[in-house]
This record gives structure tokens, C-alpha cells and sequence, in this order.
């Protein structure tokens, strides 16, 4: 985001969460066709700990946060959008799905690559190469997996919400009103997505896990999971660059390639998804707008 305003989301079911500085709102679109719209207060952390907006700390406090946020919104919105008959999720079930999901994205995008390569890594050479292919078959997987759940009916609808929420976001920075026909005009592609900043991590690790040096496959992988903080981070400043910078020519070299995979994760949406995804970004605006009102003097 840009230093005068930072607005984000992300799709969740049936719906879309945006974030403004101090406040979050959830916009989902119910069984009965109207729009629930959930609030609450984003985490006062950053302002108690000014160390985690540091350049490069910041990086992992954002992905954690966003992770936590993230799992929370997409659980409350699938419990928003079910209707009265239909039984919520419990607590347990909601950490239980987390979990397993924390698990497997080790397993397919750390532990398996990572194997890969160490077995094989007599027929590679020296520990450049070895990294090298190992980023590979990691982001061969990555594209693997999005594309594999592109194809999922209710995964659809979801990417359709991720564009609803770019095409959203677009229209307030370009300083326009916030109605379905302006959003219609804009990309459902984003510089600042998450899905380009996931592809800047995979491309990141190469380097800095080729640092790492050789060990056991246990060192490999583990070594790998503890310097992720420092791949985040690293990552979080490229995309934060690239969002201030897209508009120049050489730029959009450095950004073409998430823009690119952002055709798996997004979708046109229609007028009813663009409805939510603006209802969730006027919600934000009116809350930093009134805290702002009352900051003025009288």
C-alpha cells in the first residue's frame, strides 16, 4: 500500500475482508442475498512494539498476523455465510482445519522439495544448483497446487471474490467513487497481491537457503523453516517496493511474473461480488474516516 492510505483484503467465503489501518471489516453475502458485515479493531501490537514495523521485521510480523487474521475471517465467514439450519463450526474444528492445513503446506513446499533434491543430489553438483532445483520443484508445486484448486467449483467463487476485492481496491486508488461501474473498469490483478508476494518468497529462497550450506535432511529442512523469517522479510520489502514503483517502465519486469500467476487466482467477478467487496472497503474508509473527525480540533 501506498504511505497515505494502506487498504488490503483478501477473499474469503462468500464474501471479502478488508483492512485499513486501525480497523477490519468482513463482507459476506448471506443465503437470503443480503450482506453481513462483521467489524472489529485490528491488533494494537505494532503501536506497543515499534520494533515489528522495522524494514525487514516487519516482513514476518505482517505474514503472521495476516495468517492468524486470515484463518479467523475465512472461518467466521464461512460461518456467516451458512444458513440459520445449518450447524457452525466449533472452535475445535476451526483449529483442528488450520493445523492440518500448516502441516501439509510443510510437507508439500519445505520437507518434499527439500527431500528431493538431497537424494538426488549427487547427480547435481554443488549446493547453487542444488537450491536452484530445489526452488524450481517448489514453485513447480506451488503452481501445481493453485492451479489443481482453480478447478474447485467452491474455489471459483473465491478467486471470483479475490478479483472483486483488486478491482475494489483499484477504484479508491484512483480516487474514485466507490460504485460497481468504476470497479468494473479496473484489473483483477494487483502488484501488492499475496499471491505475488508468495511467488517473491519461493524466488528469494533460493539465495538464502543456498547460505545454508549441505547437512542431513533433517538440518536441511529445519534449517529451512528457521530462516523463514528472513525470507518473509526480504520478500515483504520487494513488494512493497515494486507497490510504489509499478508505474515505471523497468518495474514491470520485476512484478510481470505474480501478475502473471494472479490469472490462476483471480477471477472477473459479477456485479453482486463486486457489491460486497466495496461494501467491506466503504465500511473501512467510514471507520478511519470518523476516527479521523474526532482527532480534528474543534
Amino acid at each position: 500500500m501506498s504511505e497515505k492510505i494502506s487498504y488490503g483484503g483478501m477473499a474469503v467465503i462468500e464474501g471479502v475482508m478488508m483492512r485499513g489501518p486501525a480497523e477490519t471489516a468482513l463482507a459476506v453475502r448471506k443465503p437470503d442475498g443480503s450482506i453481513e458485515i462483521d467489524k472489529e479493531a485490528n491488533s494494537s501490537l505494532g503501536k506497543r512494539y515499534p520494533i515489528l514495523k522495522w524494514p525487514f521485521i516487519r516482513g514476518s510480523y505482517a505474514l503472521i498476523e495476516s495468517m492468524v487474521v486470515g484463518i479467523r475471517m475465512l472461518n467466521k465467514s464461512a460461518n456467516m455465510s451458512m444458513a440459520e439450519e445449518e450447524e457452525e463450526l466449533s472452535v475445535t474444528e476451526i483449529l483442528v482445519t488450520g493445523l492440518v492445513a500448516f502441516v501439509m503446506a510443510i510437507l508439500l513446499f519445505v520437507a518434499l522439495p527439500t527431500a528431493v533434491v538431497h537424494f538426488t543430489k549427487q547427480y547435481i553438483g554443488g549446493i547453487w544448483g542444488q537450491n536452484l532445483v530445489e526452488g524450481i520443484i517448489r514453485i513447480a508445486f506451488f503452481f501445481a497446487y493453485v492451479y489443481a484448486i482453480s478447478k474447485m467449483k467452491e474455489i471459483e467463487r473465491v478467486f471470483m471474490y479475490h478479483g472483486a476485492e483488486h478491482k475494489s481496491i483499484w477504484a479508491l486508488e484512483a480516487g474514485e467513487d466507490l460504485t460497481i461501474a468504476n470497479a468494473r473498469r479496473h484489473s483483477t490483478r494487483h502488484p501488492r497481491c499475496g499471491t505475488s508476494f508468495l511467488l517473491v518468497v519461493m524466488v528469494v529462497s533460493i539465495l538464502v537457503f543456498a547460505l545454508l550450506g549441505d547437512g542431513t535432511l533433517f538440518y536441511r529442512v529445519w534449517s529451512r523453516i528457521a530462516v523463514f523469517p528472513i525470507v518473509a522479510g526480504l520478500g515483504y520489502e520487494f513488494i512493497r517496493f515494486s507497490g510504489k514503483c509499478y508505474q515505471q517502465g523497468w518495474a514491470r519486469y520485476l512484478i510481470a511474473p505474480g501478475l502473471w500467476l494472479q490469472q490462476l487466482t483471480t477471477r472477473e467477478p459479477d456485479d453482486e461480488q463486486l457489491e460486497v467487496a466495496l461494501a467491506a472497503l466503504r465500511e473501512v474508509l467510514a471507520e478511519e474516516q470518523a476516527g479521523q473527525a474526532v482527532m480534528q480540533p474543534a
